[in-house]
C-alpha cells in the first residue's frame, strides 16, 4: 500500500479494541449521485431499520462502544456523534440520507447498513502518510464556516486523523476536512472502516468486502485492494 496508515500508542492505550480496515482504490469513476446510488442508500436504510428493530441507533452495542470512547477523550457523544450514528439518525428521520456523489453514497450506504464509521479520502490530496493520534491542539483543520473557507484547531487530547499538512478528520470520525474529501473529480481514494469491540473481525471484513464489491461495480477498471484489519 503506497499510503501508510498508522495508529499511535496513545490511541491504542485509549481504545485497545480499536481495529481499522482500509480499501485502497485507483482509477475510480466518480460523479453526481444517480438512481443507482440512491437505491443503495434506500436499501441501507431498510437494512438499518431491520437491524435496530425499533431501538435508537445509540442503543446498538457497537455505537454504544463508540460513545464510550468519545467520552474517554473528552467529546460529548450526544452532541458530536460519530459518523455512523449521525447517518443512522438521518436514515431513520423524515429527511433521509443525503445524496453527495457516487463514491460518498457508496461508503455511506455501507456505514449505515453495518453501523460502522466509514470515511473516504482522496489520496492525491494526502500529504505524507495518515496517522491516528491525540492532537496537541495546534494542528490546522481546513473546513467551511458560514459558506467561507476557514481553519479550526482540535482540542488538546482529541483523537484525530492527520497527515503531514494537518487534520483530515476531527474527533476520530466525526467531521471530515474539505482538503482531502472525495469530490466528483476524485479518481484515487482510500476508504477507512473503523470498529471497536464488540464488532467482530468477521463483521468488519464483511463490511469491507461489500464496499469493495460496490466500488468494482461502479468502476470496473479500477484497481481495488482490501487491506486486512489492523
Amino acid at each position: 500500500m503506497a499510503l501508510t496508515l498508522t495508529v499511535s500508542d496513545e490511541v491504542r492505550t485509549l481504545a485497545p479494541g480499536f481495529t481499522h480496515l482500509a480499501v485502497e482504490a485507483h482509477g475510480l469513476v466518480n460523479g453526481r449521485s444517480t438512481d443507482g446510488s440512491s437505491a443503495l442508500l434506500d436499501d441501507a436504510a431498510r437494512r438499518l431499520a431491520d437491524r435496530l428493530g425499533g431501538r435508537a441507533p445509540h442503543e446498538d452495542p457497537h455505537l454504544a462502544a463508540w460513545r464510550e470512547k468519545y467520552t474517554a477523550f473528552g467529546a460529548k457523544p450526544s452532541r458530536t456523534r460519530n459518523s455512523a450514528e449521525a447517518l443512522a439518525k438521518r436514515a431513520l428521520s423524515g429527511s433521509g440520507l443525503p445524496r453527495i456523489n457516487l463514491l460518498v453514497d457508496l461508503y455511506n450506504a455501507v456505514s449505515v447498513a453495518h453501523l460502522i464509521p466509514v470515511g473516504g479520502e482522496d489520496t492525491d490530496r494526502i500529504v505524507g502518510g495518515m496517522r491516528l493520534v491525540r492532537a496537541t491542539g495546534d494542528e490546522p483543520f481546513a473546513t467551511v464556516a458560514g459558506g467561507e473557507p476557514a481553519v479550526e484547531h482540535p482540542e488538546p487530547g482529541e483523537v484525530v486523523w492527520r497527515d503531514d499538512e494537518g487534520v483530515t478528520c476531527r474527533r476520530w470520525n466525526w467531521r471530515q476536512g474539505v482538503r482531502t474529501r472525495l469530490t466528483e473529480e476524485s479518481v484515487n481514494a482510500v476508504f477507512l472502516l473503523e470498529s471497536l469491540v464488540p464488532m467482530t473481525l468477521a463483521e468488519l471484513d464483511a463490511a469491507g468486502a461489500e464496499l469493495a464489491e460496490s466500488l468494482e461495480k461502479l468502476s470496473p477498471g479500477a484497481r481495488i485492494t482490501v487491506h486486512s484489519a489492523g
